[in-house]
């Protein structure tokens, strides 16, 4: 199809329409961003970390906390003040002590002592006689724990040489969680920009092509933060600090991979067409049934958790579901506008030349693709191999981290934790709360102090109807052993017949969020799996090929899953996995690993029908190596970002993804898929059409239409 050599003086209307197009959807997009751009700073205003918030609402510690809160004093923060000196505390360490107490009462007047009895002395001597320790409740009134606890500390500097001090708790623990959260989505967005800057620039060897998709992934990045702001205050969805991480990684791994992608078969067809926009149009139709494919396996994937119990969780669905959304939408609309207005010199210095004589080298994936073909079984058996035995990591510690081996440096929260633990064995646990209609008060007290691993139950006040009794365990916090404690005493105090009695606490609650979790994760897998393939099938119209791509994506997953697991307990030595990791990975690796599986068997169905399955794989191979393999290792680099925060769980998740990233895109569709493909033949595509020998491919595929053709033209 030959193309006019120059514009007549009076264009049509349709050539007008066209030329135009570009500059309205960049206009369109200009707008929403002066809309949406101030709202996407507010997303960090409506983010919570509070239990009550994230625990279902049936979850027995939810009740507690709901109903602490209900109460005068509720809200109120627990701090633990832990003095200590080897030999010995002295008098004046004894004096400096109560000194502290009486200024910080006074500071901020308590609504209860934690001590044996209501007559007892505020503060508590070891019995070793090395270490105090006093509690104190602080109301919400004068702020939450980050802003509580550093005054805190400050307030206590003044005592004696020698005299060591930690400042813990469960208000002591929540105020330096949050320090680690702090400015947690500034630090992610601006090391994600700059890998994704870096990684461009070697991709394209360009000056001025790399910043065209960063600008526009980031202008969807924005636009998804405002949107899961609107999503909150419309809905009510929970959003805690690591989904909001997570949403920023997502949109700007996907939305590079979309640009990639678009990029590779843009440049591919700018060889072949004169025009630009005619060029992006053909480039459209190429990528974008992959692209939109992709995306949906991935919002489907995240919208399953809708079904999960713990409300971080199911609220991740749709937060995640709407940055790729607003990801593809950016790469579909604003990004082909930007390219075919800027034209074929974005490209410079490697700018493609119109040429319908272009040659097509075979190059490294050709090459590989060949070598497969000679020796798919070779190829086959090795990629199983090394997967194999990646997946035996899977026997190392796999156990469940404790909340206060979350931190990769310990703070003095957690230190003070080890501290009491050592002078004070009887208060070593973190504080259960029971609540018990008063009636029943004595009986429950009495039964809570005969329950094995419980070292101290103290009645407290009598509010509302309700009674409220502090349990001290004398095992460690968040070990097995508490959490069987804090299952009897359960166990005991519902068996008290009227006492309506229940348990809740810090420890409390992280076993009913590990227990919630684990819930979730038989409802959520076996949803994502059948949503993927169902997204599979209506792609590839084709049974064989889903199941196929399906159980690859799955062994990789166990592959990735215990290499990780020997990265972090061998040499990490992280103290065991975060009991939202398994479920994380588990649904960003199928879903996201699915996506390079799509590009390739997408592209392969497409050149079946030209060349047969056999040539057909190896055309797509050839055609997509290079870009596929660049958009994992973008993806990984994006998830590698988490890596870079002080915290275990989101080290554990960015490692874990980007590891698997890398793995499905450099071995499972670079060597498994491609063998798998050449060994089932034209099978793989059944029950379509393409599986049956008779089905003889079309010679060429159909162009664009005359009158589409003109009306892209100058």
């Amino acid at each position: 199809m030959e193309f006019d050599a120059a514009p007549s003086r009076q264009a049509p209307p349709g050539r007008l329409a066209g030329r135009w197009v570009p500059w309205l959807v960049i206009g369109l997009w200009v707008a929403l961003a002066a809309v949406m751009v101030p709202l996407s700073g507010k997303l960090s205003s409506v983010t919570t970390d509070r239990a009550v918030d994230t625990l279902p609402a049936s979850a027995e510690s939810t009740k507690v906390a709901v109903l602490e809160d209900s109460l005068p004093g509720g809200e109120d923060n627990t701090f633990v003040f832990v003095y200590h000196r080897a030999g010995g505390m002295t008098g004046a360490d004894r004096t400096a002590v109560g000194r502290h107490y009486d200024t910080l009462a006074k500071r901020y007047p308590p609504r209860a002592v934690a001590a044996e009895d209501d007559d007892g002395p505020p503060t508590r001597l070891s019995t070793d006689g090395e270490a105090m320790m006093f509690t104190l409740d602080v109301s919400t009134t004068y702020g939450g724990p980050e802003a509580i606890v550093g005054p805190l500390r400050d307030a206590a500097k003044d005592r004696p040489a020698g005299l060591e001090l930690e400042v813990t708790g469960p208000a002591a623990v929540d105020g330096d969680m949050d320090a680690v959260f702090d400015g947690i989505d500034l630090q992610v967005f601006l090391t994600t920009v700059i890998v994704v800057t870096v990684l461009l620039i070697l991709t394209y060897r360009s000056p001025v092509l790399w910043f065209i998709p960063l600008v526009v992934v980031g202008a969807a990045a924005l636009t998804a933060m405002a949107t899961v702001y609107l999503l909150v205050k419309g809905f009510g969805i929970v959003v805690n600090d690591q989904n909001s991480a997570l949403l920023t990684i997502l949109v700007f791994g996907v939305g590079t991979d979309y640009a990639l992608l678009l990029i590779a078969r843009y440049r591919e067809t700018l060889h072949h067409h004169e025009n630009v926009r005619v060029a992006m149009v053909h480039a459209l139709r190429g990528a974008a049934p992959a692209i939109v494919a992709s995306a949906a396996t991935v919002a489907a994937g995240l919208l399953c958790l809708l079904v999960a119990d713990l409300n971080s969780t199911s609220g991740l669905g749709p937060i995640g579901a709407a940055g790729i959304l607003c990801a593809l939408l950016a790469m579909l609309t604003l990004f082909p506008a930007v390219l075919v207005v800027l034209g074929r010199r974005i490209f410079w210095p490697a700018i493609p030349r119109f040429s319908t004589a272009a040659a097509e080298k075979p190059g490294l994936w050709g090459r590989l693709g060949t070598a497969i073909s000679r020796r798919r079984w070779v190829a086959t058996l090795g990629s199983l191999g090394v997967l194999g035995v990646l997946a035996i990591g899977l026997t190392g510690n796999t156990g469940a981290l404790r909340e206060q081996d979350q931190f990769l440096s310990a703070p003095e929260s957690v230190t003070g934790f080890t501290v009491l633990r050592q002078h004070f064995p009887e208060l070593g646990g973190q504080p259960m709360t029971v609540f018990t209609r008063p009636a029943y008060q004595e009986r429950v007290l009495d039964i809570v102090k005969g329950t094995p691993g419980v070292a101290v139950a103290i009645p407290g006040q009598t509010v509302g109807g309700w009674t409220d009794i502090s349990v001290f365990p004398t095992d460690a916090p968040d070990t097995v052993a508490e959490y069987e404690t804090i299952k009897r005493v359960r166990t005991a105090v519902h068996a008290v017949t009227g006492a309506q009695a229940i348990v809740g606490g810090p420890s409390a609650e992280n076993l009913d969020t590990e227990v919630t979790t684990g819930r979730d994760e038989k409802l959520v897998i076996p949803l994502v799996l059948v949503v993927v393939l169902i997204v599979l099938g209506l792609l590839l119209r084709a049974i064989v090929a889903p199941l196929v791509l399906m159980a690859t994506v799955i062994v990789s997953f166990a592959a990735a899953f215990g290499g990780s697991v020997f990265i972090f307990d061998t040499i990490l030595g992280f103290k065991g996995i975060d009991y939202a990791v398994p479920l994380l990975a588990f649904l960003f690796l199928v879903a996201l690993g699915v996506d390079y599986n799509i590009f390739l068997a997408s592209r392969a169905r497409e050149e079946t029908v030209r060349l047969g399955t056999g040539r057909g794989m190896l055309k797509a191979l050839s055609a997509t190596g290079g870009v596929i393999t660049s958009a994992g290792v973008v993806l990984a680099a994006t998830f590698a970002v988490l890596t870079t925060l002080p915290l275990v769980m989101l080290i554990e998740v960015g490692f874990l993804v980007a590891f698997g990233v890398l793995l499905d895109a450099l071995l499972v569709r670079s060597v498994l898929v491609p063998a798998l493909t050449l060994l089932i033949g034209r099978r793989i595509w059944w029950p379509s059409r393409l599986s049956r020998p008779d089905a003889e491919p079309p010679n060429r595929r159909q162009p664009l239409a005359d009158d589409e053709e003109l009306a892209l033209q100058r």
